[in-house]
C-alpha cells in the first residue's frame, strides 16, 4: 500500500509540476523572477500553515533546523535560476534540459542514503542525456550548434534542483513531509522579502500582485501542491525512484507551451523531447 500511494503521489507531484512551470513561466515575465519566488513563497506558507502548525516544535531540533534552513537557501538560489530560465527561454525547452536533476538527484542518493542503479537503469539515463542534448540544441548548421536561449542558466539550476530533490525527500524522511516544504518556503519566502526591500521596496510586489492575483493565486497553490506530492512520496520510497516517475513533467508543459503559446519546436528537438520523455516512463519501469 506504501508503494501504491506513493506512485499516486509521485504522478500527483509530475502533473502539478506541469501546470506550475507553464504558470509560473507567465509570472515571471510580468513580474520577474523575485516577486514571482516571494508569492510563491507567501502563498505556500500561509496555504500550508494550517497543517504544519501542530509540528512547528520539530523545527526547534538543532538538526532539523540546519536541514530546513539549508533547503531553504538552496531551494531560493535554485528556483531564481528557473524561473530565470523559463523568462528566457521556450518552456518546451527549459523543461526538458532541466531533466538533468535526474541524474543528479540519483547520483545524490547513492552517494549518502546508498540507493542502488542497475546497468540497465544507467543505459536509459543516459539516453536521457542524449533526449536533452537534442531539445537544447536550436541548429546544427555548420557543425556550430547554437544553445536555445536559457539553456545554460537551466542546465545550472537544475544541479541546484538535484539538491532540492534530495534534501526534500531527506527531510520528508527525517522531519515530515509537509514541514519539508513549509520549512523552506518560510525560509526563501524571508530571504525574497529582505532582498525586495533592500532593493526597491514593497510597493511594486503589493501593486504587480493586484494586478494579477488570480494568476499569483493559482501558480503559488499548484506549485506548493507539486512539492506536497512530491515530499509525501519520497517519504516511504527511495528518492531517485520518485524523482525518476516525477521526471514525466515536461510532457504537460511541453503541451501546454505548444498549444497555448504557440511555441515552434523543430523536429530533431521533437525527437529529443520524445526521446527524454519516453526514457524517464522507461526508468519508472524499471523501478
Amino acid at each position: 500500500m506504501i508503494i501504491e500511494l506513493s506512485l499516486i503521489f509521485a504522478f500527483l507531484a509530475m502533473f502539478s509540476w506541469g501546470i506550475g512551470d507553464f504558470l509560473i513561466q507567465k509570472v515571471t515575465r510580468k513580474l520577474g523572477d523575485l516577486e514571482t519566488l516571494t508569492w510563491i513563497g507567501v502563498v505556500g506558507s500561509i496555504f500550508l500553515l494550517p497543517f504544519v502548525w501542530k509540528d512547528i516544535t520539530l523545527f526547534s531540533i538543532p538538526g532539523n533546523m540546519f536541514l530546513i534552513i539549508g533547503l531553504g537557501v538552496i531551494t531560493f538560489i535554485a528556483a531564481i535560476l528557473n524561473f530565470e530560465a523559463l523568462k528566457k527561454g521556450k518552456i518546451s525547452v527549459v523543461d526538458v534540459v532541466l531533466e538533468i536533476e535526474l541524474p543528479i538527484t540519483i547520483a545524490l542518493g547513492f552517494i549518502f542514503l546508498g540507493e542502488t542503479l542497475t546497468t540497465i537503469q544507467a543505459i536509459i539515463i543516459f539516453f536521457i542525456l542524449c533526449g536533452i542534448i537534442l531539445i537544447a540544441t536550436q541548429s546544427f548548421s555548420h557543425f556550430k550548434a547554437r544553445i536555445e536561449r536559457g539553456v545554460i542558466i537551466a542546465i545550472i539550476a537544475s544541479i541546484f534542483m538535484g539538491g532540492v530533490n534530495f534534501l526534500t525527500g531527506v527531510s520528508a524522511k527525517q522531519i515530515t513531509p509537509l514541514m519539508a516544504v513549509w520549512g523552506p518556503w518560510v525560509v526563501f519566502t524571508i530571504i525574497c522579502v529582505i532582498v525586495i526591500l533592500f532593493r526597491e521596496g514593497p510597493r511594486n510586489l503589493i501593486k504587480n500582485a493586484s494586478e494579477n492575483k488570480k494568476l499569483i493565486l493559482w501558480m503559488g497553490i499548484i506549485d506548493t501542491l507539486a512539492w506536497v506530492f512530491y515530499a509525501f512520496a519520497v517519504q516511504d520510497y527511495e528518492i531517485s525512484i520518485v524523482t525518476a516517475i516525477t521526471e514525466s513533467y515536461p510532457a504537460i508543459a511541453l503541451i501546454l507551451g505548444v498549444w497555448l503559446n504557440k511555441e515552434r519546436i523543430l523536429s530533431h528537438q521533437w525527437i529529443g523531447a520524445a526521446l527524454a520523455l519516453i526514457c524517464s516512463v522507461l526508468l519508472a519501469t524499471t523501478l
